[in-house]
């Protein structure tokens, strides 16, 4: 296993990963890197790493691994930075939620696609950011999925998958495109459907009053609209393609139901709701 692992984003996903790996003595040190002093320096206070750098490259010098834990949109930056450090035996990976877009930006950056990364997306979070926000248990009986390219080497691969392992983490692989289709239905076209609708309800003239009245269901609907808006403006855009399909196929089913409710066509609603609660239980029973 790594003696060495350089985690650059010790925010809810880093931190929760550094604290995970540091319960399971997985390696002998973490040094966390980032922008924001104040927020690495209380991550060390914390125990989450056991030093830092706000230079990437200075933190990331002699890593083992490295572990972009950064918005998708940062990748190519970052990557540039870490460049002079990454020797041919240090393992590049990353936490994205999109993989074609990083997977992109990491070229741009290195002029190529070393055999030793391994991008990488735990299905995991919550609403909140920040280190305070981590915690060990995060990727407990998730899943993870690893994307390797057809040049990936599989001992890299292998370290990779053994890491969120011994996080608790259920990891899977697929390719990059089927992710991003993937994930672009189950978790992004979520979050844009839950920031629309709060958005929709805080311009109503009447906001004050929908927000007080709203119950158990509203919250539970809209949680995800609390999430990182720089993260998710990022991840939408990264994964334009998928996302605009789906989009094309929920305003197709919306403008149907809305003529359905229009028309008074009761049936067509009464068989949506119980196809959808129907497939809603066979989610929640399978687990």
């Amino acid at each position: 296993m790594p003696g060495r692992i350089c985690i650059i984003g010790v925010g809810l996903i880093g931190g929760s990963f550094a604290r995970a790996l540091k319960a399971a003595n997985a390696c002998r040190e973490i040094v966390g890197a980032g922008r924001n002093e104040a927020q690495l320096v209380r991550a060390q206070e914390l125990g989450v790493i056991d030093a830092y750098a706000l230079d990437v490259a200075e933190a990331a010098r002699g890593a083992d691994v490295v572990v972009l834990a950064v918005p998708v949109g940062s990748t190519e930056g970052v990557v540039r930075q870490l460049a002079p450090v990454l020797g041919p035996n240090t393992i590049l990976t990353d936490v994205g939620s999109t993989k074609a877009s990083v997977v992109a930006a990491v070229e741009r950056a290195l002029g190529t696609l070393p055999p030793r990364f391994v991008p990488g997306h735990p299905i995991a979070g919550t609403e909140k950011s920040g280190v305070e926000a981590s915690f060990a248990e995060l990727f407990q009986q998730r899943r993870v999925i690893l994307t390797p390219l057809s040049h990936t080497d599989p001992e890299a691969t292998a370290t990779v998958r053994r890491l969120w392992e011994l996080a608790g983490a259920e990891v899977v692989e697929m390719d990059v495109q089927h992710h991003d289709e993937v994930l672009a239905a189950t978790s992004h076209l979520p979050h844009l459907l839950a920031f629309a609708l709060v958005d929709t309800l805080a311009r109503m003239e009447e906001r004050r009053e929908i927000f007080r009245f709203a119950a158990g269901g509203f919250r539970d609907f809209t949680r995800v609209a609390s999430s990182d808006p720089q993260m998710w403006h990022d991840i939408c855009l990264a994964n334009r393609d998928a996302l605009l399909d789906l989009l094309a196929t929920y305003q197709a089913d919306l403008d149907r139901l809305a003529a359905a409710v229009r028309e008074g066509r009761g049936e067509v609603l009464l068989e949506t709701f119980r196809r959808a609660k129907a497939a809603r239980d066979r989610f929640t029973e399978s687990g």
